[in-house]
């Protein structure tokens, strides 16, 4: 199926407007309120519970490997968050998994 100009900017316009009533309606209808004490509570669980989702895929089924799972990558997730949990220090915990990613990768 073949699109038109016309209809490839029409879609263009309407997601366009879309995204910016779903922006606004926090933006603009909310901007000058202030939240209740029990959302500003879980939104400060939004982070935590989107960086998870983001990387989980990309450890599990590493494109690297044609989507296959990789025990080096598994390893360095590991050490990743075994290093945050102990130190609670996220520069830390980032070089311990970078250092056991690029050395198992390199022994393996």
């Amino acid at each position: 199926m073949q699109a038109s100009a016309t209809e490839i900017w029409v879609i263009i316009a309407v997601l366009g407007v879309g995204t910016y009533l779903i922006r606004w309606s926090f933006l603009g209808a909310l901007g000058d309120r202030d939240l209740p004490n029990w959302m500003l509570r879980m939104l400060r669980y939004t982070p935590v519970a989107v960086l998870p989702a983001l990387v989980a895929p990309l450890v599990v089924w590493p494109a690297a490997t044609g989507g296959n799972a990789d025990p080096a990558r598994m390893a360095a997730a590991a050490a990743t968050v075994a290093v945050g949990v102990l130190t609670r220090n996220v520069m830390l915990a980032i070089l311990a998994g970078g250092i056991t990613l690029a050395g198992l990768l390199y022994l393996l």
